[in-house]
């Protein structure tokens, strides 16, 4: 069988078209594709503001900045993410610590977290911003994080790179109703795609504009933002430092299309996780939990080696699917191991869940189409694997 990746995007003719119609007007990087895309999706999440960049890791730079993180400045996420939901307070000078997952989600644990903030709270070290990892695609306890929020002071960025069209309590991921900015990844794993891209979103025009300010070299055009008076149609004014942070026509509308086949490619993800809950049931495998809150966007499917019931290992496992052509991987390696955080002063022990988590998980290839042979592949595959 060809190789069974375990992300991919579904491109179909209507994607493509829509691109070849950009690229045959007259806009192809700053047009009104990324307006149209922008509006959309705030529309979808039930949000009032969407602010269209580069990738996720742009946009989560920028929901720092708006919220004017700085180099005395302390950060959490989670240890149980893709470097960039802590590169990103780094980037602004802050220092950055964990909290540890909860053993079923893997998600932020809102108990963990309670219990650190009292603790920094006596050491006066409480984090200005606090960014819960929307793991796998399953929303964090976001009501209990925001309570927190309101007793301790701090802002709340949810990173749900992974949750485009995951919903909690009855309420679409990114509606930004537990938190200050939602952010958005269009990586070709993910849900949907862009090409790459990524998108902010808040409830908040005050930290839209100053994002969208940030996203494009803090340059304006509105004069009423303009500190000197207009020379022209032609004039503009740096007022801020910024980045070239910006979307392009052409991959909004790919974005546009995909956005209206997001609660499709959802469904699939769904009924392809019902399939291996299932079949890998019996299995000495721990497999993914999910809270009744939430209705998860499935981007990852992570199961784990349950070491009480087999002697097979992780990476026996891991090798004997690579060898068998099927694309598995491990998310994630907690980010306070890696050695730049070492460096900074973290060590492993600091955050035993996420890591005896991190020992054990295998992500499983899920993605829209995925066909009903590959996953038998997959899942035959892993029984033989274990046996």
């Amino acid at each position: 069988m060809d190789h069974i990746p375990y992300g991919r995007q579904s491109i179909i003719e209507e994607d493509i078209q829509s691109v070849i119609e950009v690229l045959q007007s007259d806009w192809l990087t700053q047009g009104p594709r990324i307006s149209q895309f922008e509006k959309e999706i705030a529309r979808y999440c039930h949000a009032t503001e969407a602010i269209a960049v580069t990738n996720a890791t742009a946009a989560l730079h920028l929901a720092c900045l708006a919220l004017n993180v700085g180099s005395k400045d302390i950060v959490w996420t989670t240890p149980n993410t893709f470097l960039a939901s802590a590169n990103c307070a780094r980037f602004c000078g802050a220092d950055v610590d964990f909290v540890d997952i909860c053993p079923n989600t893997y998600n932020m644990s809102a108990d963990a977290l309670k219990e650190k903030l009292k603790i920094a709270k006596k050491n006066n070290t409480l984090p200005k911003v606090v960014i819960p990892v929307h793991f796998a695609g399953q929303s964090c306890d976001m009501r209990a994080i925001k309570e927190l929020s309101t007793e301790y002071n701090f802002k709340i960025i949810e990173d749900a790179s992974h949750a485009i069209g995951g919903r909690y309590i009855d309420m679409p991921v990114g509606s930004c109703q537990y938190s200050d900015i939602t952010v958005f990844s269009f990586h070709p794993v993910k849900i949907m795609t862009t090409g790459e891209g990524g998108a902010a979103l808040t409830n908040d025009a005050a930290l839209a504009n100053k994002i969208r300010l940030l996203r494009s070299h803090g340059m304006t055009r509105d004069e009423s933002c303009m500190l000197n008076p207009s020379d022209g149609a032609w004039y503009y004014e740096q007022i801020t430092l910024g980045y070239n942070y910006r979307i392009t026509d052409l991959q909004c509308a790919l974005g546009l299309n995909q956005l209206n086949r997001i609660d499709e490619f959802v469904k699939k993800r769904h009924e392809l996780v019902a399939v291996y809950q299932k079949e890998l049931a019996q299995l000495p495998l721990i497999l993914p939990y999910q809270h009744p809150e939430t209705y998860s966007a499935f981007h990852l499917y992570v199961i784990q080696v349950d070491n009480k019931k087999t002697t097979k290992t992780r990476k026996a496992l891991f090798d004997y699917l690579r060898n068998a052509n099927i694309g598995v991987n491990v998310h994630y390696i907690p980010v306070h191991l890696q050695p730049y955080y070492q460096r900074l002063g973290f060590k492993e022990g600091d955050f035993s869940v996420a890591e005896s988590y991190y020992q054990q998980a295998i992500t499983l290839p899920l993605y829209y189409n995925l066909s009903a042979e590959q996953q038998d592949h997959v899942i035959a595959s892993v029984k033989k694997g274990l046996a």
